[in-house]
């Protein structure tokens, strides 16, 4: 089951256009991820001074726009897990009706603070994030 997290549309989310900026809605895919891995436990463990999680693709299809005083929900799931990737599917709904503002297919990897490269998956991580897998 997808994890789900609620936002409000503030003013500070708008462009001159009056709906949400499309850059501001990674704000909004990147708390929930933070929140998704937070609620399930391991963010101390995929997140830190010597190891950190990073996007290496993330395309987004955007579907409607979002206005000021909507209420999003974001569904979050790990849905893949590779030797040295994994894909995290995230859904922005408006709340009231779950029509799609917008989804993502994001690829992330596993980085090494201190040697400046990914790391292959194995061992505790890919326990880990295989523990995720929806």
């Amino acid at each position: 089951m997808a994890h789900s997290t609620t936002l409000s549309v503030r003013g500070y989310h708008l462009d001159v256009y009056g709906h949400v900026n499309n850059a501001r809605y990674l704000e909004f895919l990147e708390e929930a991820r933070w929140r998704f891995f937070a609620e399930k436990g391991v963010i101390k463990e995929i997140t830190g001074e010597s190891l950190g999680m990073v996007v290496v693709n993330i395309n987004i299809n955007y579907r409607r726009a979002a206005l000021i005083h909507e209420e999003l929900k974001i569904t979050t799931e790990l849905t893949r897990v590779g030797n040295k990737s994994f894909i995290i599917r995230q859904v922005i709904l408006l709340a009231t009706t779950e029509d799609v503002i917008a989804d993502t297919d994001g690829t992330y990897v596993l980085f090494d603070n201190k040697l400046g490269k990914s790391v292959v998956i194995e061992g505790e991580y890919r326990d880990l994030l295989d523990l995720l897998i929806t």
